[in-house]
């Protein structure tokens, strides 16, 4: 069954107490079914409140992160690992059941080549190790593959099925994202259909970051790629209304986009809704 969601930086653009809780209340009055909250400083997530903001909107919840630069997984596999298992450990805690985004890497970290052998097989080796801790937990990890020019590491969604089968994990998913596709891929149909056996969740998100549908996106040409995919999981707003200072550097978001939070909240989800209701009904 599909879920449509929103990430928290539709309202917020730091992950706080107060903008936490604030983000999931407004995240439930829209009617989502869940926020993605960006799980960027696990030290400093408090678990409690977030829980019990959850319970009061009536919402689920997802968590995504991006690795610190000092914590880029190919450099340093053992303090990465060390993150993710404590991220997982707060997922838990949270009642939460998925971890996805670059989770194996940090965006903005480019070394001027294309990833090496050893840099990808570290990869693999590590998220080994982490998928069998969140199956532990159950939970289920993702890989979301990221533009050239946040990333070098996985571009393409073909990138992140090669790392994802390579790891073996049943608990280890795709996480596509319509942006990055925009850039990245020749078409959002095919690629979808061909990442069939692996994808799990997709950001719905604009070629501009904005509101959904007002961009250069090729909205049925990625309808028709989902229904062709037979996908059935979760489809999550993916608009920046607030920029996070720790990712503006990485993702070049200088300025909020044009519309506010509500305007792009309400209107991204009812596009979601009405093409869920077309195509994957």
């Amino acid at each position: 069954m599909i879920k449509i969601g929103s990430h928290a930086f539709v309202w917020v653009g730091e992950w706080t107490t107060e903008s936490g809780n604030y983000a999931i209340e407004q995240c439930g009055k829209i009617g989502f079914d869940l926020i993605e909250i960006p799980l960027l400083k696990p030290d400093e997530f408090d678990v409690t409140s977030h829980r019990a903001a959850l319970d009061q909107a009536g919402i689920d919840a997802t968590c995504s992160l991006a690795l610190p630069a000092s914590l880029h997984l190919p450099f340093y596999p053992d303090a990465a690992k060390a993150f993710l298992i404590k991220a997982l450990d707060k997922v838990q805690e949270l009642g939460c059941h998925y971890l996805g985004g670059c989770t194996p890497y940090s965006l903005g970290t480019l070394t001027g080549k294309p990833p090496t052998a050893a840099e990808r097989q570290t990869v693999i080796d590590v998220m080994k190790e982490v998928c069998a801790e969140a199956a532990k937990r159950d939970i289920t990890v993702a890989l979301e593959p990221c533009n050239r020019y946040e990333t070098y590491m996985y571009n393409s969604l073909a990138d992140a099925r090669d790392a994802i089968l390579a790891v073996g994990a049943s608990n280890f998913k795709l996480h596509a994202d319509t942006y990055h596709m925009n850039i990245e891929e020749e078409r959002f149909d095919t690629a979808f259909i061909n990442a069939a056996d692996v994808i799990g969740y997709v950001h719905m998100s604009e070629s501009h970051r904005g509101q959904v549908g007002k961009g250069t996106g090729k909205w049925d040409e990625v309808w028709q790629g989902l229904a062709g995919a037979k996908f059935s999981g979760y489809l999550v707003l993916e608009s920046f209304a607030a920029i996070n200072p720790d990712l503006t550097a990485a993702t070049c978001l200088w300025r909020p986009p044009l519309q506010s939070s509500d305007e792009i909240a309400r209107g991204g989800y009812e596009f979601l809704k009405a093409g869920v209701a077309q195509y994957l009904s």
